[in-house]
């Protein structure tokens, strides 16, 4: 798109994508913006799956899907990230075959991939969980392990990796 959000990278056994999806923010437009990216891109890769790609989808969803992706959803569930009409779109993306994969290896784990630069959060590890891999179920055979990667500094997310089999 004209913001550069999208890189696609085509492997012989899979089709990568690591995109940054856009913030909320507070402003019913960049809502509306984001919402509407989230579903042309839904559309886009429903579309590789059903022409018989495997895909793997990473990156900054902005959004945290349940509670326990996030410290505080309480006082969260009135801010873009954690708002119904984003959690319900990532509830129909998993819905249509895609697969969180952080979430299927560790059900019940609790890590965040996201602080504020505010309060110490990150210090005290008062978090999100925003950074994902998604991959369409056919290609969770294909999948060692997934792992965050929080002990490394250097931004307000920390990175996330996926270790595939050989």
């Amino acid at each position: 798109n004209a913001e550069g959000r999208t890189l696609i990278a085509r492997y012989e056994d899979f089709i990568l994508m690591n995109i940054y999806f856009p913030n909320g923010k507070q402003r019913e437009e960049r809502l509306q913006f984001k919402m509407d990216f989230y579903k042309n891109f839904h559309e886009y890769a429903l579309d590789l799956v059903k022409q018989g790609n495997h895909v793997v989808i990473c990156g900054d969803y902005n959004t945290a899907h349940n509670e326990i992706d996030l410290t505080n959803p309480k006082s969260n569930s009135k801010i873009s990230g954690f708002l119904p009409e984003e959690r319900a779109w990532m509830d129909c993306f998993v819905e249509s075959g895609f697969v969180d994969v952080f979430r299927y290896f560790y059900p019940q784990k609790e890590m965040y991939t996201w602080w504020s630069y505010m309060f110490k959060a990150r210090e005290n590890n008062v978090g999100w969980r925003i950074d994902y891999f998604f991959v369409n179920s056919q290609m969770m055979y294909k999948i060692e392990n997934v792992a965050i990667h929080n002990e490394v500094l250097g931004s307000d997310h920390c990175p996330i990796s996926l270790t595939l089999k050989k």
